[in-house]
């Protein structure tokens, strides 16, 4: 009888192990998914107004966070969506009027933005442009996830009275709870001080979006004979296209036959005048061009008379190339202009300023022409470098911060 009871207990025993071993592997499993989202690559979504321009100014900085986290991109499809799913970027469609405020449109967008967040879960956000600052910054703020803004200028909407209030109300709602807003001048991170939207210790000043000096690099000055000014952006009133015209119509009164080189889309309003400018020869129209380079190289002056800007871009790109620049003598184009020595400033809102600028610049010599594009290229070196702007951007955004636990974001 004691024999058969001695297999039957080692039976016991050899059960008793099998089960230790399954309960410690149990655990064992419990303890890695506990602490799976130690492990879990973090993701970011960046939620911006246009894939392209993302793409065009924000590469560098976006291939980097590549590298550390999955990236999402919310923007509307329009063009240049194809570009980040190249790059193994998931792209996901947010629809929205860029220029237009509608009620139902931006409360469309409002809820587009909080399904992207229930979807894709991420641990930070980015946003760019004022409406996926404001909508996107106000989501994140209600379920408490990390967001970084960028101001890329203050728009129209600062402009007029009433929308400035709007603007202002949104923006203190929004920014509530965001670790840093990312400025691209000095003047618009006062206002936002000054309109008390955002404590000073918040506010991040970069130099703009930076130009990439290897891709945009110096190339001699070449005269050409009539001189070509160059516009590049979209052909709009607030980029000061009425006082373009009316100054290029007034130099060829006096008998200064330049050639106005026009880069960009035009809004309806501005059809028939492109159109008389180039039946008469004074304009060359181009329209929309994904590689301006080879119109900077083969240009005399980039003209720019904006009446407001963040940082203008073609500003950056036109001085690393070595041109002269004549641009308005606001915030976001005066950094990038040193008056006389890289190029000349004029009022904005002037047309006669800018024809005074314009006729100054053609009366400078070929050599003159030359030193003041080298004192650009010298200042985009110096203070523009995009390595460095993006090197400022991810040391702030990948820096650890005590951030309160994100609540649960439902459709």
């Amino acid at each position: 009888m004691c024999k058969s009871k001695i297999p039957r207990f080692s039976a016991h025993l050899l059960h008793l192990a099998l089960f230790g071993r399954f309960v410690s592997k149990k655990r064992e499993n419990f303890a890695i998914n506990e602490n799976f989202s130690e492990y879990r690559r973090k993701k970011v979504l960046i939620a911006a107004n246009h894939f392209y321009m993302l793409y065009r100014f924000r590469r560098e900085l976006i291939e980097d966070l590549q590298s550390r986290y999955e990236v999402v991109v919310a923007a509307p499809f329009q063009t240049g969506e194809e570009v980040f799913e190249s790059m193994g970027i998931r792209c996901t469609e947010t629809k929205m009027q860029r220029r237009r405020v509608q009620v139902l449109s931006e409360l469309r967008l409002l809820q587009a933005y909080k399904r992207v967040l229930c979807l894709e879960k991420p641990d930070l956000v980015l946003t760019y442009a004022i409406k996926p600052n404001v909508y996107m910054g106000f989501l994140c703020t209600c379920y408490r996830i990390p967001f970084y803004a960028t101001v890329q200028g203050l728009g129209s909407a600062f402009q007029r009275p009433w929308l400035s209030c709007a603007a202002t109300f949104l923006y203190k709602l929004s920014f509530l709870r965001v670790q840093n807003v990312f400025f691209e001048n000095q003047s618009n991170a006062v206002e936002f001080c000054r309109r008390h939207i955002l404590p000073p210790e918040k506010e991040v000043v970069l130099h703009g979006a930076g130009v990439d000096l290897n891709r945009y690099i110096y190339t001699p000055y070449t005269a050409h004979d009539p001189p070509r000014f160059l516009f590049v952006g979209r052909l709009m009133r607030e980029k000061g296209i009425e006082e373009l015209f009316c100054a290029v119509r007034r130099l060829w009164t006096e008998g200064f036959h330049v050639h106005l080189q026009l880069l960009g889309f035009f809004e309806e309003q501005y059809r028939q005048e492109v159109d008389r400018l180039v039946a008469d020869g004074m304009t060359e129209f181009y329209g929309f061009q994904k590689e301006p380079l080879p119109f900077y190289q083969n240009c005399d002056c980039v003209v720019l008379p904006s009446y407001h800007e963040g940082m203008s871009n073609v500003l950056l790109e036109a001085a690393a190339v070595g041109r002269p620049i004549i641009a308005s003598d606001i915030p976001g184009c005066r950094e990038a202009v040193e008056h006389s020595k890289t190029g000349l400033l004029c009022r904005a809102k002037d047309a006669n300023s800018l024809y005074v600028a314009m006729r100054a610049f053609l009366a400078l010599s070929a050599e003159q022409k030359a030193a003041l594009g080298q004192n650009g290229r010298r200042k985009m070196e110096r203070e523009f470098d995009k390595a460095s702007v993006v090197a400022e951007t991810l040391r702030i955004v990948t820096a650890e911060k005590a951030a309160p636990q994100p609540r649960r974001v439902t459709a």
